[in-house]
């Protein structure tokens, strides 16, 4: 990577631009994001001395001026260095984050690109801005400008970026803070920006937003990371902000659900999206899961500060591109997987479009909603050897080929080896995700496709399933979603001069061309007004689609589409899309096959849906032979559809074999040994689960009885997503046995008056509930009966179970009629009775925390009761800061996901 930043050195970027060095331009189509530079405008030519022009007010209000514009039709622009004589290419997209709560919520994520930026054209400013909070929208549009300004007036910026970014950084902050109309107490953004001055990058970052560069190392193309998150997970990062007097909990410890003196988190591939949180030392908030923003002014208060980390890299001719997004893609995307993703693309949008897809796909798979997601991509080409003036640097300014952390008095950044990685993307389903799963398979609340409003021919089929085939969208659906997706599209018949999308209206369709011609056209604003600009015409012959994005989310269009000729497309709803990846997901019909499984009856719903992932679909004809004697079977067979009959030898023993040992039993005791037995198998049963174990069954024979598709897991796969069979047996068996040392059978017959009699402690120890039970009970002395809270008689045990006995008849809990919303009295009355019985804990001087729908229970007097008290808390004289959940809480369950802002974010 050659030479990186010296703070003893003159700046590399500090090179007298060429006189006939031009930028390349492009039309003028829209209004999106980008300032676009005009050498005819703006640029004032150095004086042939590489000084730059004094007055930095010249680019700022270029900055302000030309502040949105669209990318150019073919999606991308391209900027010429002159120092170097190389070129980025760049593009980029952000996509505003589902949340199924709350469908208008605002993009938080914004970004700015300025080539170039200010009056040199060497240099160029890339930035990616993550708000959180309620203002946080506000706070990312605030630093995105002022971040820019405040770097331009930086009297240092042309001699020394590294200071002058640093600098600008806290400048930022405090504006923000000054800023009356914006309230930054618990709202603020993640920033990281890069900016390219000649051959060097210089890399600024305060949060857990990421850059990171591919480079070319032999036949291998690396990712090497630019930025290192700045989270609770990085230990340096951990003792600050402790040192600054912050707590560090997760939501499980801070709602007391884990023990909160035990640091029980390692990695981000194992937090199931509860991550370490920062929180005041009494109070329960801010709750932020990065240690280092801009704003956020009572997070400061506890170490979250803005100063920036700053590296340096000198560019080479093997680094091929980098990219700059927000942590909604880094989520579930490692470092590496997104160079990997870029590298498959020779046009930085399609790389674009490919990574916010993905990031998407597995944000529906591992959560119930998205983050907002942003990303840019900056391809470089060109690049030879040293820049003009390099020789001027200090021979002791050489580096080894990794990123240079400069050190800056004051910066608080650590001292630390550019070795370190970014911990590991997040392989667990959150559990609210589980908890989804887990309601769609007891109630069967389950996504169904409609039926086909038109039926195709298998012409059509076809020229969709072409147009579809490499597309970045659908590369990952498997064989049965295509199935669905084909009979999800409707088709649309148009007129020529029919306008199918409007610039600026909202979309929530996806279309295939099937016939006849269609053309895209922008309005743009010029000197003379409004006109309309063709950027792009769509032809079946072409396999032309649109409205990607339209999938994803209802953003307004940035482009109209236009028959030109009668013609007919294809349409897939965005509703359809998303019922089509998170249906497919849950898998709900594999996940009961596979609970019904004994052998994989106790695994937990996070291992079946693993297991589920990893299921291949086969299909057979009538009479197709699944499995002849002498040849095992592949794995374990689940039928989906139609009937498979097996014959097999009676003498077969093997425990494993439930599937058809239950059939032996059912024969009588004096059937001889040897003889053949033959059972049919009908949709929703399996067989061959003893391949799992290694077992093979040489007498077995299975046929098809009409067409028959199974789903099919290998021994292998098994393994390969959770592990060796028995293993998992074998711990599920220790774990029970370990539980309880106590015996499982309960008594029966217990002596009422005996209750208040029976001694807690020795059982309670056994259950290691000790310190809990003994709160618990502590807190509901001080407890007294009223509507909304029952009168405790006293706490009670077995030899198994530890209780406390309530005076009140229970229905039901709230969640369980929370499948449909409450009507408004209804909801009202719910909304009140909570407050009252708060109110009462409140006068009695006990604070409750945790109130959600799983705790609240309808008595059959009507009244919504407190019935759990785990969570509370006995005020002490000293006063205690909280923050209290909305009552809106009661009916939405709150997201518990590991993006910025805070815990009710």
């Amino acid at each position: 990577m050659g030479c990186a930043y010296s703070i003893d050195c003159n700046c590399i970027g500090d090179i007298c631009a060429p006189r006939d060095g031009k930028v390349k331009e492009t039309d003028n189509v829209g209004a999106s994001e980008i300032g676009v530079f005009s050498p005819k405008s703006s640029y004032k030519e150095d004086d042939g001395e590489g000084n730059q022009p004094s007055n930095p007010e010249v680019g700022i209000t270029r900055l302000r001026r030309v502040s949105s514009q669209f990318l150019p039709p073919d999606g991308s622009r391209i900027v010429v260095i002159p120092a170097g004589n190389y070129r980025l290419q760049y593009s980029y997209l952000s996509q505003r984050g589902f949340y199924p709560d709350a469908l208008d919520k605002a993009n938080q994520d914004s970004f700015c690109i300025h080539t170039p930026f200010g009056s040199n054209l060497n240099d160029h400013f890339f930035g990616v801005f993550d708000g959180h909070g309620e203002f946080g929208a506000q706070c990312s549009q605030f630093v995105k400008q002022r971040l820019c300004e405040n770097l331009l007036r930086n009297s240092r910026f042309h001699t020394d970026p590294v200071e002058a970014c640093h600098a600008s950084f806290l400048t930022t902050n405090s504006q923000l803070h000054a800023d009356n109309s914006i309230d930054d107490s618990m709202s603020g953004t993640t920033a990281i920006t890069i900016l390219v001055r000649g051959k060097t990058l210089y890399v600024a970052n305060s949060g857990d937003s990421r850059a990171v560069i591919a480079e070319r190392r032999g036949t291998e193309i690396v990712a090497v990371d630019l930025s290192i998150d700045q989270t609770p997970f990085r230990e340096d990062e951990l003792e600050r902000v402790k040192l600054c007097g912050a707590r560090v909990l997760t939501l499980d410890q801070i709602e007391g659900l884990k023990n909160p003196d035990v640091q029980c988190w390692g990695t981000e591939e194992g937090d199931d999206g509860d991550p370490p949180r920062l929180w005041v030392p009494n109070g329960m908030y801010p709750g932020t899961a990065f240690t280092r923003s801009i704003g956020d002014s009572i997070a400061e208060t506890i170490g979250v500060v803005a100063n920036p980390e700053i590296v340096a890299l000198e560019l080479t001719p093997d680094h091929l591109f980098f990219v700059i997004a927000s942590d909604g893609v880094f989520e579930f995307l490692s470092s590496q997987a997104v160079v990997d993703m870029v590298s498959n693309f020779t046009d930085p949008r399609d790389a674009c479009a490919a990574i916010v897809a993905e990031s998407y796909r597995l944000w529906l798979q591992f959560e119930t909603r998205t983050d907002d997601i942003t990303v840019i991509v900056v391809h470089i080409s060109g690049l030879t050897g040293a820049t003009v003036g390099q020789a001027a640097i200090s021979s002791t300014a050489l580096r080894p080929p990794i990123p240079q952390v400069v050190e800056l008095s004051g910066s608080e950044s650590p001292t630390m080896s550019w070795n370190a990685k970014n911990q590991r993307v997040r392989t667990d389903i959150s559990r609210t995700r589980l908890r989804a799963i887990e309601s769609s398979l007891e109630n069967g609340q389950l996504w169904v496709p409609p039926s086909p409003g038109h039926r195709k021919t298998w012409e059509e089929e076809a020229h969709i399933e072409r147009a579809l085939h490499d597309h970045f969208l659908f590369r990952k659906l498997t064989d049965s979603q295509c199935h669905v997706l084909l009979d999800c599209m409707q088709r649309v018949e148009v007129q020529a001069g029919d306008t199918v999308v409007k610039q600026g209206g909202e979309g929530d369709c996806f279309y295939v061309v099937g016939s006849g011609e269609f053309e895209v056209f922008a309005t743009q604003e010029e000197t003379n007004g409004a006109v309309p600009r063709v950027l792009q015409r769509y032809t079946a012959e072409k396999l032309s689609s649109f409205g990607e994005l339209a999938l994803m989310y209802n953003k307004p269009l940035q482009a109209s589409v236009r028959a030109v000729t009668n013609g007919t497309l294809w349409a897939l709803r965005r509703e359809d899309f998303r019922g089509i990846l998170t249906s497919e997901f849950s898998n709900l019909s594999s996940l009961k096959l596979l609970r019904s499984v004994d052998l994989l009856s106790r695994l937990t719903i996070l291992q079946l849906s693993l297991i589920a992932d990893a299921l291949s679909e086969v299909s057979f004809s009538n009479g197709q032979t699944i499995v002849d004697r002498g040849n095992g079977l592949l794995g374990l067979y689940m039928i989906q559809k139609g009937q498979v009959r097996i014959t097999f030898d009676s003498y077969i023993r093997s425990q494993n074999a439930s599937s058809l040992m239950a059939d032996i039993q059912k024969l009588d005791d004096d059937m001889q040994s040897g003889t053949e037995l033959s059972m049919d198998k009908s949709e929703g049963s399996y067989f061959g689960e003893w391949t799992l174990f290694g077992e093979c069954i040489d007498s077995l024979h299975a046929v098809a009885v009409g067409n028959v598709v199974c789903a099919v897991l290998t021994k292998e796969k098994f393994e390969s997503v959770v592990g060796p069979l028995p293993k998992i047996l074998q711990d599920d068996y220790r774990s029970r046995e370990t539980s309880s040392d106590l015996p499982r059978e309960p008594i029966r017959n217990i002596d009422l008056s005996l209750l208040s009699k029976v001694q807690l402690s020795d059982l309670i120890k056994k259950l290691g509930k000790e310190e809990q039970v003994l709160k618990e009970k502590k807190l509901i002395k001080h407890i007294n009966a009223s509507a909304g809270v029952p009168q405790v008689l006293c706490t009670c045990a077995d030899q198994t179970y530890v209780g406390i006995l309530l005076n009140t008849l229970i229905s039901c809990p709230i969640a369980s009629i929370l499948h449909s919303p409450l009507d408004e009295p209804s909801a009202r009355f719910c909304a009140a009775s909570v407050i009252i019985a708060l109110e009462e804990l409140h006068k009695a001087g006990i604070l409750y925390r945790g109130v959600s729908p799983e705790v609240l229970m309808f008595a059959q007097t009507g009244h919504v009761q407190l019935v759990d008290f785990r969570f509370g808390k006995k005020l002490s004289s000293e006063r205690t800061f909280t923050i209290c959940g909305m009552v809106d809480s009661l009916a939405p369950e709150i997201v518990q996901g590991k993006g910025h802002g805070f815990a009710a974010d």
